[in-house]
């Protein structure tokens, strides 16, 4: 069983998977980082100074932090964006790939023996 485990767990793909959710969560990092710190406040500011980040309905002792929603939907919609335009360049590279024509193969041996014989016979006519 460890020895299935350990195949599974080295194949290519299972590694490829973790280094994508790595590199995910440190991108989700950057993407709340920038709207937290640089677009929220920006938009707060352009809406009349109103800081997102504390905006929040209180119930009874319950916060209900609105604002906190807010920014969690602009990081979502930026995030999905990113993802939007990645997946698309990628597309569209990989479409060029398939659009290069291919090369002619190259003729074998004894292929060009049969051409020639074939061309020694045509010029004998």
């Amino acid at each position: 069983m460890l020895q299935e485990f350990k195949k599974f767990a080295l194949k290519g793909n299972v590694l490829d998977l973790a280094i994508g959710v790595i590199i995910g969560g440190a991108f989700g990092k950057i993407v709340t980082s920038l709207v937290n710190d640089v677009l929220m406040p920006i938009i707060g500011l352009l809406l009349g100074g109103v800081d997102f980040s504390g905006l929040q309905i209180t119930i009874g002792d319950a916060g209900i932090k609105y604002g906190a929603f807010i920014q969690s939907i602009v990081d979502f919609i930026i995030i999905a964006f990113s993802i939007f335009l990645f997946i698309k360049a990628i597309t569209r590279f990989k479409k060029k790939e398939e659009e290069k024509p291919a090369a002619p193969p190259v003729p074998s041996s004894e292929e060009v023996l049969l051409t020639e014989i074939r061309d020694i016979l045509i010029d004998k006519k």
